[in-house]
């Protein structure tokens, strides 16, 4: 109910955007509360849509459009030519994920519980793939400073831009081929619950909220994305800091309520799959897709992570979330010591000039 009247945020935003022509940070605040109720009404129709299909594409379904809102506002933040910011969201998405969302949950379904297990293969599987995204994402960095001496030639950017083009398609195909292990040849092993539900809302009407929230959280992400400088500098943030805190929860919101939700259910895996599942979605997936369509709206965009700090943190995800589901269970203390990662993190990206 409290997600359902954020909703009043949609008219709200556009008033005072269009008509008020009110100050960037009042238009950035509402714009950025009403894509909350927006991204849970996306998930909300995915579960409904997925409930017919079973578990393990119902699990596809909602890690896939739960990242439709944050792509969404990337699109529009990066067709508004600021690319480091929407690779501050990138990140901010990881380490959001990955250890905000991840660690909410561990804490809420531990609550009053002495511990929670759950599916080790499956978890070994997503520390793996983690692995893969922290080096995908470290490479570009690393070749461009390994080639710092001729940093400031023409054909060095050249040479960064096809590099980020080659691993985006490099992990976009690492992406299709997760999707055949886990759903097709060794659908066995990771399907641990295989029941069908009923759906509560008819297929019709899940599918008209689904694209509903779709062309909402749209406009509501072009308001966000024309406020973010001037909002910034009210403010006293850099848009690196807002990118990486401030719009990477907003975009991935849904996730955290649906991870907490299974967790306090005791159904940390899938806590676990919504989580990392969403982090590894964004490196293979979402990331990718920002880079190949940045040359097609004009704005180009590659993977180089200029800021060490951002590296580090990407780093910090993938060791951290490894060390906590290495033995299939956790208590309320790994939970806590996620958040305190993330806190670490946030205070100093809080901190760093751009």
């Amino acid at each position: 109910m409290a997600r359902a009247a954020l909703l009043v945020f949609v008219p709200i935003s556009v008033l005072l955007a269009w008509v008020v022509e009110a100050p960037a940070l009042a238009v950035f605040a509402t714009a950025s509360l009403a894509i909350v109720p927006l991204a849970a009404g996306t998930q909300r129709a995915t579960e409904e849509l997925a409930k017919c299909a079973g578990p393990a594409i119902g699990g596809l379904l909602n890690v896939t459009f739960g990242n439709v809102p944050e792509l969404v506002l990337a699109l529009f933040v990066l067709a508004a030519g600021k690319p480091e910011v929407v690779k501050g969201q990138i990140t901010g998405a990881i380490i959001g994920n990955g250890l905000l969302g991840l660690g909410l949950a561990i804490v809420a379904g531990t609550w009053r519980r002495h511990r929670q297990t759950f599916n080790q293969d499956q978890a070994g599987l997503l520390t793996s793939l983690l692995f893969l995204c922290m080096i995908a994402l470290l490479v570009p960095a690393m070749f461009v400073y390994s080639q710092r001496e001729l940093a400031a030639r023409p054909i060095a950017a050249q040479a960064n831009m096809h590099l980020s083009l080659a691993v985006s398609i490099v992990l976009i195909g690492v992406y299709a081929a997760n999707l055949l292990y886990t759903l097709v040849t060794h659908r066995d092993i990771f399907a641990t619950h295989e029941t069908r539900q009923k759906a509560d809302w008819p297929a019709w009407f899940a599918t008209g909220v689904l694209l509903g929230s779709a062309a909402l959280t749209a406009l509501e992400a072009e308001l966000v994305s024309a406020a973010l400088e001037p909002a910034a500098e009210r403010l006293g943030l850099t848009p690196l800091f807002l990118g990486i805190v401030v719009l990477a929860i907003v975009g991935n919101v849904a996730e955290y309520f649906s991870a907490i939700a299974f967790a306090r259910r005791d159904d940390l895996g899938l806590a676990m799959n919504i989580t990392i599942g969403s982090t590894i979605q964004v490196a293979l997936l979402v990331a990718p897709l920002l880079v190949l369509l940045s040359h097609v709206i004009g704005y180009p965009m590659d993977l180089v992570f200029a800021n060490p700090l951002e590296l580090i943190a990407i780093a910090a995800v993938a060791l951290v979330v490894t060390t906590i589901a290495h033995d299939g269970q956790a208590t309320w203390f790994e939970g806590v010591m996620l958040l305190s990662v993330y806190a670490i993190l946030g205070v100093a990206f809080f901190f760093a000039t751009p």
